[in-house]
């Protein structure tokens, strides 16, 4: 590597590696999946690693959501660092609710960025595309020193927009169907083939937690994940890259004992409390793959019509039964290191087993053919944070999901 370090980014300096430094984010890697897995006997690999080199739980961002995490892990600070805050945001502006997955939300460059600013070489892959364009923002193409392409458009990958053309073809892979685990599969394999082709100095793979919302870790489907990612860890282990592996966010089921989900329909309440549509509640887990979780988590936000009684709208959600946590934005700012000017008026958390939804008729559960699993709240914040070589970490609260990048150029600048 040309490049000399340390390499600022966002306020925190980076050790230029000697070896790739590899982040694996686990989409939905609830804890219990890894301990599951390895009593059983299905991840050699991952075991040898927690054995000899640092096993730790670490602490996501919240809401405990895909994007948020993904870009506090690509930029190394909190959404009020980044402006990430969900997948989905209202815009007062514009009076629009729109997906967050464009770059003009994001208000801090990447690591990687920096990185390649400074002579680095740098792969991302990405399962789903909405990450793919924040995740690559301000990588040039035309060098031949960045690659960032994402499973889902993989055949539609270009030399200019990917530094790669046609990585479905280049893998030797079809593209996956999108609800499944082979679109994460294609990432580790993509992974692995980078690291021997390419060289990156710098790695990012982030997985889809398709799986986890349909598979408990005690399923066999499950089972059959992680023993695939424990092939392709061994394998980009045996490199000697530096790896780090950790999760955007846990997962736990969310339904009642007949199988139907367990939701508090808050748009229903306010519209009762407030007047139809007065207020407005917003959920940042919504994206295009409402297969996965329905728009059903338990993290959201509301706006209120000016003039309502802020404080007496807060102690009755904090009196409805699942609801463990309502905020005022000043609140949440503070305690979840979020970016106020993009999280509504109040913030509320729903419980392990609840999630929090709009209007009973506006979410479409047709997609959700087995018990719902979800994320977004407090209790999905634990992830782990396994490094491929010995080091002095501390443990969650401390230790964030985020410091992925911090420790893995830690680990391979030894």
């Amino acid at each position: 590597m040309t490049v000399r370090g340390p390499i600022e980014a966002n306020g925190r300096e980076y050790p230029a590696p000697k070896v790739p430094a590899v982040a694996i984010c686990l989409d939905g890697c609830e804890p219990e999946y890894l301990d599951v897995a390895i009593a059983e006997g299905l991840m050699p690999n991952l075991e040898r690693i927690r054995a000899a080199g640092t096993d730790r739980l670490a602490h996501s961002v919240i809401p405990s959501f895909t994007n948020p995490n993904n870009l506090s892990i690509a930029t190394g600070r909190p959404p009020a660092v980044h402006g990430i805050c969900g997948n989905y945001l209202f815009e007062p502006e514009t009076g629009e609710e729109v997906m967050m997955n464009d770059v003009r939300f994001l208000r801090a460059p990447t690591i990687f960025s920096k990185f390649y600013e400074a002579g680095a070489r740098v792969a991302v892959v990405t399962a789903k595309d909405k990450l793919r364009a924040l995740l690559g923002a301000g990588l040039r193409f035309d060098e031949g020193r960045a690659i960032c392409f994402s499973s889902e458009r993989a055949d539609q990958a270009t030399m200019a927009e990917n530094g790669i053309a046609d990585a479905s073809a280049w893998l030797g892979r079809p593209v996956p169907e999108v609800y499944s685990a082979a679109l994460s599969e294609f990432v580790f394999a993509a992974g692995v083939k980078l690291l021997a082709e390419f060289k990156p100095d710098l790695m990012y793979l982030s997985t889809t937690d398709y799986i986890q919302h349909k598979f408990a870790p005690d399923q066999r489907g499950a089972k059959d994940f992680y023993a695939m990612f424990d092939r392709y860890l061994g394998a980009l282990d045996a490199t000697g890259a530096a790896i780090v592996v950790t999760a955007d966010h846990g997962m736990k089921p969310k339904h009642l004992a007949d199988g139907s989900p367990a939701v508090v329909y808050v748009q229903d309440l306010l519209d009762d409390w407030l007047g139809a549509a007065a207020a407005r509640v917003i959920l940042p887990i919504t994206d295009p793959y409402v297969v996965h979780h329905g728009a059903l988590g338990s993290f959201a936000t509301a706006y209120l019509p000016e003039g309502a009684d802020s404080a007496g709208i807060v102690a009755r959600l904090r009196a409805v039964p699942g609801i463990t946590d309502v905020l005022t934005r000043a609140e949440a700012v503070e305690r979840f290191e979020l970016p106020g000017d993009r999280i509504g008026d109040i913030v509320m958390v729903s419980g392990e087993n609840v999630t929090i939804g709009t209007s009973a008729h506006r979410h479409d559960l047709a997609a959700l053919t087995e018990p719902l699993r979800s994320h977004g709240g407090l209790t999905e914040q634990e992830v782990p944070f396994i490094v491929n070589h010995k080091l002095d970490l501390p443990g969650a609260p401390e230790l964030r999901n985020f410091d992925a990048f911090f420790h893995a150029t830690r680990a391979a600048a030894l």
